[in-house]
């Protein structure tokens, strides 16, 4: 049986040095719609998202983040927002913002594009959202940096799974 779910899980890795290469529009809501897809508790769907590829409100966002030079090389960004009128519980809530912003950036592996979470610039998420002409009922929980790979020679590892696991209590472990 293929396991293309596990192959790309284990192949992605944050990407960020892109071509000059725009992205479409197509491929910028197919990853957007990836990442509604992703679990929320009572399936809020709390997430929001503002698309950007303006050249005069990147520099302006590039600004805020000691990462300026990846969010200055990407072709597109994605800010993704929680609506804190859509919230019920801030945890759950943040935890589907995660998984939200993973299937994003698995979405992102799938159609060929390079992409990167980048969170440093929550530092400044009110200025963000003024660059943004948001409110503050919109709470940021990342900027995703995207485009087409300069390369694909990032390396990573992991540690044994054994490192991981506190117990294991029942069943048939080897």
């Amino acid at each position: 049986m293929e396991q293309y779910i596990q192959q790309a899980i284990q192949e992605r890795r944050s990407i960020r040095e892109f071509t000059e290469e725009p992205v479409e529009p197509e491929l910028l809501h197919k990853i957007v719609t990836a990442g509604i897809w992703a679990p929320s508790g009572l399936n809020n769907q709390p997430w929001r998202f503002v698309i950007i590829q303006d050249h005069e409100i990147t520099p302006r966002l590039a600004s805020l983040t000691h990462y300026s030079h990846i969010i200055e090389a990407a072709p597109a960004l994605i800010a993704v927002y929680l609506d804190q009128e859509k919230m019920y519980d801030s945890v759950k809530d943040y935890q589907a913002a995660g998984a939200c912003i993973q299937n994003m950036l698995l979405a992102a592996h799938e159609l060929g594009l390079g992409a990167v979470w980048l969170g440093q610039i929550l530092k400044n998420k009110q200025q963000v959202n003024d660059v943004l002409q948001l409110s503050e009922q919109y709470d940021l929980m990342a900027v995703v940096a995207l485009g087409y790979p300069l390369h694909r020679n990032q390396q990573s590892q992991r540690l044994p799974l054994a490192d991981f696991i506190l117990h294991e209590f029942g069943g048939t472990a080897p």
